[in-house]
């Protein structure tokens, strides 16, 4: 499975965020495989070790994909949520109070940032809570 963090605006503006996976079923050679996504653009981008982004919103919903680097984001509610190499990021809070991240670690962050087409099906299934 391939974690998966969505962060989205809420009803009250500030960004709010749930874990989950992208969602992959069987395919061939044993392979698990995610159903593709139209994609608008794709670029790369990286920031030094102890990099860091003040409050902010994402310019456009789009899948943020983490090369290398370990950073911590945090919401206006003071939640908390980390990111790793190989996790996505469904960065949908493009209104409204934002977040901000820290990069944790000697690693600069490298990633890619996918825009997908709007109205997209997006290949993201929730963790069930057991609250």
């Amino acid at each position: 499975m391939i974690r998966c963090v969505r962060m989205w605006t809420g009803p009250d503006g500030d960004s709010l965020f749930e874990e989950g996976t992208i969602t992959l079923g069987e395919g061939e050679r044993g392979d698990l495989i995610g159903q593709a996504v139209a994609a608008r653009q794709i670029s790369f981008r990286e920031t030094g070790s102890g990099g860091s982004f003040a409050w902010h919103q994402d310019p456009v919903p789009r899948f943020v994909i983490t090369l290398s680097g370990t950073l911590e984001f945090e919401t206006k509610s003071g939640r908390t949520f980390t990111i790793r190499p190989g996790d996505v990021l469904l960065a949908q809070d493009d209104s409204g109070s934002g977040h901000r991240w820290r990069l944790i670690g000697d690693e600069p962050w490298r990633r890619a940032y996918v825009v997908y087409e709007a109205g997209a099906d997006l290949p993201f299934t929730p963790a069930i809570r057991h609250d």
